[in-house]
């Protein structure tokens, strides 16, 4: 295993959840007024509605498809019954279907952002870098796909599972359990560290908001009286 393997898999993901977690928190602190999603709605609505829900089904369908799929450890799904072989054709149907939807929202929205000149005009570099980011790591991930249909015995996710389970219990070694995995999958992986790593930096900040919102359910209801 050569060094360049070992820094990106070994120890870049440890740099980008460093960026991620304390950036998204100092940005909180001291950026307060530009933590928020921009919304472009008043400048052009065009694609806007159909954009973002095809793109936010999809793009949290396969966030959390991947949380699940995984982080969760290899005897939950034995103990489940669910073989190596159906988790994987699972995963490629569901990744493909989830994917695509988000790709056709993204790519509405990439066409809105660069094709309308108020937009343009009003957008960051930094708005356009994370929708072709976005594109860029989907557009992997879906290749993968094809990678996948030669190993549907399930064996070459059971590498990246251990991969990931290592690296968030703080295991030594994981680097070792992809190191001869295909390099589709290592793009797709790096891809999807370095957007934790610009996150802080974006107005993709606005999704912790969407998370903490659901604290919200649980509160109180505000009484209102008349006077």
């Amino acid at each position: 295993m050569n060094t360049f393997h070992q820094f990106f898999f070994g120890i870049y993901p440890y740099i980008c959840l460093s960026v991620f977690l304390l950036g998204s928190l100092f940005r909180f602190e001291r950026e307060q007024y530009s933590w928020k999603s921009e919304s472009s709605q008043i400048l052009y609505e065009g694609d806007l509605r159909l954009g973002n829900i095809l793109f936010h089904v999809g793009v949290l369908a396969v966030f959390f498809g991947h949380l699940v799929g995984l982080l969760t450890p290899l005897w939950v799904w034995e103990l489940l019954g669910i073989s190596h072989s159906a988790k994987q054709i699972f995963a490629m149907l569901m990744g493909g279907v989830f994917g695509l939807t988000a790709l056709a929202g993204l790519l509405l929205l990439i066409r809105r952002r660069f094709k309308c000149d108020r937009l343009a005009a009003n957008s960051t570099w930094r708005d356009k870098l994370v929708l072709l980011w976005i594109l860029a790591t989907l557009v992997l991930g879906l290749l993968t796909i094809f990678v996948s249909m030669g190993h549907t015995d399930g064996h070459e996710m059971v590498k990246l599972m251990k991969w990931a389970q290592h690296i968030v219990t703080l295991r030594g070694g994981a680097a070792e359990f992809i190191e001869d995995t295909h390099l589709l999958f290592k793009l797709h992986i790096v891809m999807g560290m370095t957007f934790f790593l610009i996150f802080p930096f974006t107005r993709m900040v606005h999704v912790w908001s969407g998370f903490a919102s659901l604290g919200y359910l649980g509160r109180a209801w505000q009484v209102v009286r008349r006077r």
